[in-house]
């Protein structure tokens, strides 16, 4: 199988390894070149302090001397006095090297290992003792070919005139007075002898930190491409089980993080398709007896007439027709509930009283309530006020009294309550005995749902009354609940927003 290079798992890899490899090498140049740069800044601090004791010794001796002959006349006291003032050899008490000069040529020109002539005006101690010389250690001298000596007027008079104009001057001053300047070129990027040795050393340690950290990062970037992968192929291959219809599938959820969030959606989503497929399954199911039931009796009652069992009476006919408005009632409230899910069941809205409409409900099916018979009572809060299409509701509450006339024992009754509460319009909806399980209260709006499997079809519907009630109320932006009725039956709670006198919902 040929590898492939754009998945998921290669584009993890190559994002985390590219993002820290860019890391990595910009932590290498920025540290390398800080330490070079600070290198570089710190030996120029120490050059110039250590350029102190020497400005102090050159302002004494023009003091002494009123001029810088006693500097310049001599070849040899110029690098004398930087041997003595800045190190690099350790000088015995008569001021003479013990030590050879500089290994790198730091005081070449005019050089002595013995020594050259010292400073006058510093020739003894106080006490007519020679002058002890400075004993001091330090590395390889490597400054003083870029010290300069200026008098006051800035003419150079030892060093390079050339790089006059890039040193960086130290006043002398004697007597509150400037006598001249010690000027040196400091080492901005340039580090020698030693120190570029030292840099050199440093950068090596640092590309073999460089390298063990890219090798870290890569090795980082496979584990945690390796590990989203892997979770996420599991993700992928459950999606493409659903795709397929296995509903049953679910995912091992590790953790609390997102992909393990992600990994309990999916087991919900999973979930309720596989209730969703199984509520599709038993809807055909019970679509089929529905229909199935009163087509066999229009069927037997058809061939009894054909066959001259029943005679073509009105009573025949009369039966006949009793089956077939139950199935135009069945298939009229199928396509009530398929426009519904389509959301293509239209509604004519309007700011209407619920009071009023409530009453010409019960009013136009008082031949069903003598009948029953049902005692109805009522406690509606006159002129509330709802927008709604009336015809709907009109609906819903001829299905609940359906329901009530249908489920209920002799003798029957219906308490009825309306009231604003809360920006809602509350109506209560209450019958007698018998009652609801608790347990079957939440599915009584499914369709085609009957608590009692074995009722008889002359005192049960088609068990899509209470879905078509729901799906209406739900489309006002109401909301329908069941409870225990205080009557010993079931009540029905509905809430619908109030409407404002422009129509709007409060």
């Amino acid at each position: 199988m040929k590898p492939r290079f754009d998945t998921l798992r290669v584009k993890l890899f190559l994002a985390i390894a590219g993002a820290n490899l860019v890391l990595v090498m910009a932590a290498y140049l920025i540290y390398g070149w800080s330490f070079d740069r600070g290198l570089g800044e710190y030996l120029n601090r120490s050059e110039e302090a250590r350029l102190d004791p020497l400005v102090v010794r050159l302002a004494e001796g023009y003091r002494q001397n009123g001029d810088w002959k006693w500097v310049t006349a001599e070849r040899q006291a110029w690098p004398q006095l930087l041997r003595e003032e800045l190190g690099g050899n350790r000088f015995s008490r008569d001021g003479g090297s013990r030590e050879g000069g500089s290994r790198d040529g730091g005081f070449r020109e005019g050089g002595s290992r013995e020594g050259g002539p010292r400073d006058p005006g510093n020739t003894s101690q106080p006490d007519g003792a020679p002058r002890t010389g400075r004993p001091t250690f330090s590395l390889p001298l490597t400054i003083d070919p870029r010290l300069l000596l200026l008098d006051a007027d800035g003419t150079v008079l030892i060093g390079s005139a050339e790089r006059a104009g890039e040193a960086v001057r130290k006043p002398i001053v004697t007597d509150n007075r400037t006598v001249g300047f010690l000027a040196y070129v400091p080492r901005l990027q340039v580090v020698e002898s030693l120190e570029r040795i030292f840099a050199a050393e440093q950068n090596r340690r640092f590309g073999a930190i460089a390298v063990g950290l890219l090798a870290a990062v890569l090795a980082n970037a496979a584990l945690i491409a390796h590990w989203l992968s892997r979770r996420l192929r599991a993700l992928s291959a459950g999606a493409t089980a659903l795709a397929q219809g296995r509903y049953a599938t679910r995912l091992d959820v590790h953790g609390d993080d997102e992909l393990a969030r992600l990994a309990g959606d999916f087991n919900h989503l999973a979930g309720a398709l596989e209730s969703a497929e199984q509520a599709r399954q038993r809807w055909i199911a019970d679509i089929a007896h529905e229909l199935r039931t009163p087509l066999a009796t229009l069927r037997a009652e058809i061939e009894a007439l054909e066959d001259g069992v029943r005679p073509l009476n009105r009573a025949g006919v009369s039966s006949l027709a009793q089956e077939v408005g139950q199935l135009t009632r069945l298939v009229e409230d199928l396509r009530l509930l398929s426009l519904s899910d389509l959301g293509a069941l239209t509604y004519r809205k309007e700011v209407i009283s619920l009071d009023d409409t409530l009453l010409d409900c019960l009013a136009a099916h008082r031949g069903a309530i003598a009948a029953k018979p049902l005692a109805v009572t009522t406690h509606l809060d006159a002129d509330v006020r709802v927008f709604a299409d009336a015809d709907r509701l009109a609906q819903v509450f001829g299905n609940l009294l359906q329901n009530t006339l249908r489920y209920t024992d002799d003798p029957a009754r219906l308490d009825v309550s309306l009231a604003a509460a809360k920006g809602q319009a509350v109506l209560r909806w209450a019958d007698s005995a018998p009652g609801v399980p608790a347990a079957d209260l939440p599915h009584l709006t499914d369709r085609l749902y009957r608590v009692d499997g074995s009722r008889a079809r002359s005192s049960g519907g088609s068990g899509l009354g209470l879905a078509i009630v729901a799906a209406i109320v739900e489309a006002h932006g109401g909301r329908l609940t069941a409870e225990a009725g205080s009557l010993g039956g079931l009540c029905w709670n509905l809430q619908l927003p109030l409407a404002t006198s422009a129509g709007a919902h409060d």
